[in-house]
């Protein structure tokens, strides 16, 4: 036995010692603090507090007494423990107590608070580090309430979560600004050289930038950071994914050299992520560059916010309430008075009407540059399936074969091939024009080969017929694409054949000959460009049920094309889908412009979004029902539906706001039109918070603008 257990007679006095020590005390230090009879702040003893509560009927803020100990560490912006849920019975010496420690931000101290009653006391300051400035608030505040969220849900969000090693690193001094770049290849461009020019002159250009194919992206975008970083102001970017934040990380070492810029991706990890998500916000560093996240990152002087492929599923965020970056960046141009540069291979409806709107500028090449970087395109109809022998037997047209031969003597071969899951829509066997409703011009669908129904308002229409050529016959086809891939594997065995895709992504392939088989979005880049892409099965790509269908197919259709060599190099793409549908005719004309300019033509004319606003309303029918009885829509809103959701099978793959296993739900859309669509968030955020404020927990979810609306 040691030494310091042979005296068990001073435990009671060591005791006794403590317990004295405790009642003497005048501010108990027990954690978590209760601050009883503990004396406020003299200046300024009210924080106003936002809690990490998500609930709708509890988004406001909270007064909290300040305790005289932490008025100096409690600054507007750090973060706080407080407790919170003690009923106003639960008093002692004028102090609220009791209730649940939760974090949350202090985002303001006052003099006084417009609570009559007593105040709880903060229980303490977990961080002294301010990391919710202003700007970020407001931003967060104008997010929530564009898609009809809590504030406390977008913070989770913006803020990404506490590191103590990262605060306890100082940040690097920053450096001065770069000289203003070169055009380089922004001169392609008819209003290149003159939009980097404003942005070096701290003008706030707003531009849509339809990219020219191949490699030069990312420079591109790196040079108009360093436009901005020279006029002494502060640039954001936006990408889809890692492997594109990775690209315009190294465009914007080359251009800015290192300790200008950081990136911020989740590949980090959480405590380098938050340490560089620090830098940005003391200022050290004036450019950042990222994934989905980083849209609220808190840049300092912010001159310019840059999105690219905005019409990438990955922008839209799955937590709640489900901002999408390029609404955000958006809000940020506006409430920052920034420039702003949308930019992207292809153009997306949203893209089209902003230039439409004259809320910004068209940065697009001249024909003869178009030409020149882009492959050449060619199609495979239908009809020419139906006389070509070799499609018949192996699946694969004449065409495609003699085009893979040929650009396997000089490089590696693209093969996109679609995802499997899509499911077909409906068209016209004729004339291919997708089947729609003819009251709300919603998609038809044909479930377990019943009669038709909309996928919208759920109107039945037995005696459809085409309205471009009177045909009633419908058709859906997708062709399996896993025995297409393998086909060509076995035509040529002597090429080695690496595959892409969602279990394993590849970044880059060697500039060799080679068959690339991809799922579209995971295409790598090739050294030196490919020398040929077959993009196979394009009936499951535009029969997808999405009113999105044509628009997606043509951006997934350009991002493989534009990794493809110049025609001038001998660069060939072949596209197997029918030749008369408009993205097939857009991408042989190199024309996303003009497709989306139509897309938006049509949809002002059906009253579709982005010309119109939409919600989804989705949960139980009885739910649903109740919902939409109670909440006081605008005048002016139109509701379709409700109609049944597909059950998901227990253990099959959810995607988010699917219902859960095995449950029934239906979804109904609410559409109202331009300048209506502030009031259409408010009224349903009002309308759920009002029926959690009385216990009714029903599992009914909102999202506004959703992705996919049939």
């Amino acid at each position: 036995m040691s030494s310091q257990n042979e005296k068990p007679s001073d435990e009671p006095e060591q005791l006794a010692l403590i317990r004295e020590t405790v009642r003497k005390a005048k501010v108990p230090r027990a954690k978590p603090r209760t601050w009883r009879g503990a004396p406020v702040a003299k200046e300024l003893p009210v924080a106003r507090v936002v809690v990490n509560k998500g609930a709708l009927h509890l988004d406001q803020f909270f007064d909290y007494a300040v305790p005289e100990e932490l008025d100096g560490a409690a600054r507007p912006g750090v973060r706080v423990r407080v407790r919170f849920g003690a009923g106003a019975h639960q008093v002692k010496n004028g102090r609220r107590e009791g209730g649940r420690l939760i974090d949350g931000f202090l985002v303001e101290r006052r003099a006084t608070s417009d609570y009559s009653g007593p105040l709880a006391a903060l229980a303490d300051v977990v961080s002294p580090e301010p990391v919710l400035g202003p700007e970020l608030l407001g931003l967060a505040r104008a997010v929530a309430d564009r898609y009809a969220g809590s504030l406390a849900d977008v913070l989770q969000l913006a803020v990404p979560p506490r590191s103590a090693r990262a605060e306890s690193r100082p940040s690097p001094e920053p450096l001065p600004p770069p000289r203003p770049p070169e055009p380089g290849s922004w001169t392609r461009y008819e209003r290149g050289p003159a939009f980097l020019e404003s942005l070096a002159r701290g003008g706030t250009p707003r531009a849509v930038w339809n990219a020219l194919p191949g490699p030069h992206w990312a420079g591109e975008i790196a040079r108009a950071v360093a436009a901005t970083l020279a006029s002494g102001r502060g640039a954001l970017v936006v990408v889809p994914d890692g492997r594109a934040a990775g690209r315009v990380d190294t465009a914007l070492s080359e251009a800015l050299g290192e300790g200008r810029h950081v990136l911020l991706t989740a590949e980090a990890g959480p405590e380098k992520r938050y340490e560089r998500w620090l830098a940005v916000r003391r200022g050290a560093v004036r450019a950042a560059v990222g994934t989905r996240a980083a849209m609220f990152a808190p840049v300092r002087d912010l001159g310019l916010v840059v999105i690219w492929d905005d019409g990438d599923g990955s922008h839209s965020e799955p937590h709640a309430p489900q901002p999408h970056a390029r609404e955000v960046l958006l809000l940020r141009a506006a409430h920052d008075r920034c420039a702003f540069l949308l930019g992207g291979t292809g153009c997306t409806v949203e893209a089209a009407q902003l230039v439409a709107s004259g809320w910004a500028g068209a940065l697009t090449a001249g024909r003869e540059q178009v030409r020149a970087a882009a492959p050449l395109i060619r199609t495979v109809g239908d009809g020419e399936l139906a006389r070509d022998e070799a499609a018949r037997a192996a699946r694969l047209p004449s065409l495609a074969w003699q085009t893979v031969r040929e650009g396997l003597k000089t490089g590696p071969v693209l093969v996109q091939v679609p995802r499997r899951g899509y499911v077909p829509r409906l068209s016209c066997e004729r004339c291919r024009t997708p089947a729609r409703c003819r009251h709300c011009a919603g998609p038809l669908e044909a479930p377990g080969q019943r009669e038709l129904r909309c996928g919208w308002c759920g109107r039945d229409d037995p005696d459809w017929h085409c309205a471009e050529c009177g045909s009633a016959r419908l058709r859906a086809q997708v062709v399996g694409a896993r025995r297409t891939a393998e086909e060509l594997g076995r035509a040529f065995p002597a090429v080695p054949v690496r595959t892409s895709g969602r279990d394993h992504v590849l970044d880059v392939v060697p500039g060799r000959p080679a068959l690339v088989v991809s799922t579209p979005g995971a295409e790598p880049v090739a050294e030196g460009g490919y020398a040929a892409a077959l993009l196979l099965d394009g009936w499951a790509m535009l029969g997808r049920p999405d009113l999105r269908a044509g628009e997606e197919a043509l951006r997934r259709w350009i991002d493989a094309a534009s990794l493809v060599r110049g025609q001038a190099e001998g660069g060939t793409v072949v596209v197997v889908a029918e030749p008369t549908l408009r993205p097939v005719q857009a991408l042989v004309r190199w024309d996303p412009v003009g497709h989306a300019q139509r897309e938006l033509a049509e949809r002002a004319e059906l009253g579709f979004p982005p010309v119109s606003r939409m919600a989804a309303v989705t949960g139980p029918p009885e739910a649903v029902e109740g919902f939409l009885a109670s909440a006081g829509l605008p005048a002016d809103a139109e509701v379709l539906g409700p109609v049944p959701l597909p059950v998901v099978r227990p253990g099959a793959a959810r995607r988010p706001g699917d219902p859960p296993p095995g449950e029934q739900w239906d979804r109904a859309l609410v559409r109202v039109p331009p300048g209506s669509g502030a009031a259409l968030a408010a009224a349903l955020k009002q309308a759920r918070a009002a029926r959690l404020a009385r216990g009714g927990g029903d599992p009914v979810r909102i999202r506004v603008d959703p992705p996919d609306i049939g």
